[in-house]
């Protein structure tokens, strides 16, 4: 199942186009056939379903369907002029979100837009619109690529236990808590990844954890294991005497989801 979910987020990766500012967009032709609609007026139906979802949120539809005029060949050589949209990443996940998740490839987009989609590239209006689900979600792709820089880091830093050098940082962000006390904790069973049973508020104070740790290894050009795990563990000190000092929730005390994300992503896929 894995390999089919990386070959698909793949396809749309392929058909990704970034413009001369750098803004990421895909045309919702090519689009179509990835989703597997033979016929334009499938798709097109799809597109304006998202418009009016797009304009009951009180965003701009030109920003995020932007129409397009361009010729395709047609057979014997002859060309005909028609519409495409030029569509900004939201407006994908609109689309996909009004499809039928029964379709595979339906699912699989859903998947992509709403799980890869970085915070980053969400206006803060629609990062806050989105539901507790989606936010986990892309919380949890952004620590996972964290975790992913941070152990590239610590490599280099001397580390070779990663096991103790993530215990150090939980330890210090959980009040002592290793990974396998809030597995436990949590009532997860046996090797149940903690980080997709955590809350979007719980993620970010990780993700923050994890940013922050290998922004310190790098500037202070830690070479020593142990010196490694001390500065994994002041960071998740620090943090939580952030969120302290705030007057928020400690992380040990925030609520564990009903369903883990691998759950919510099983259930996606196969509905």
């Amino acid at each position: 199942m894995n390999e089919i979910k990386e070959y698909n987020e793949k396809m749309f990766e392929d058909i990704k186009h970034i413009d001369k500012f750098g803004n990421e967009y895909w045309y919702a032709r090519e689009l179509q056939n990835i989703l597997g609609y033979h016929q334009w007026r499938s798709i097109n139906d799809l597109i304006e379903r998202a418009k009016v979802a797009c304009q009951e949120s009180k965003y701009n539809i030109n920003d995020h369907f932007a129409v397009q005029r361009k010729m395709i060949k047609l057979a014997k050589g002859a060309t005909r002029n028609v519409v495409d949209y030029k569509l900004s990443r939201y407006a994908c996940y609109l689309i996909v979100m009004n499809g039928n998740p029964k379709k595979e490839i339906i699912a699989l987009g859903q998947t992509y837009f709403a799980i890869q989609t970085r915070k980053q590239e969400l206006s803060e209006k629609e990062y806050n619109e989105l539901t507790e689900e989606e936010k986990r979600f892309y919380q949890r792709n952004l620590t996972r690529k964290g975790n992913y820089s941070l152990n590239i880091t610590a490599k280099n830093a001397g580390v070779k236990n990663f096991d103790k050098f993530h215990n150090s940082g939980y330890k210090g962000l959980y009040n002592g808590e290793t990974a396998d006390d809030i597995s436990k904790r949590k009532k997860l069973r046996y090797r149940e990844d903690i980080l997709d049973n955590m809350g979007s508020d719980e993620l970010i104070a990780n993700l923050f954890r994890i940013s922050q740790t290998e922004q310190k290894l790098k500037n202070e050009n830690i070479k020593l294991e142990n010196e490694a795990n001390k500065t994994h563990y002041e960071v998740g000190k620090e943090i939580r005497n952030t969120i302290k000092k705030l007057g928020g929730t400690m992380p040990e005390c925030l609520p564990t989801p009903d369903k883990s994300l691998k759950e919510l992503e099983k259930n996606l896929q196969i509905r």
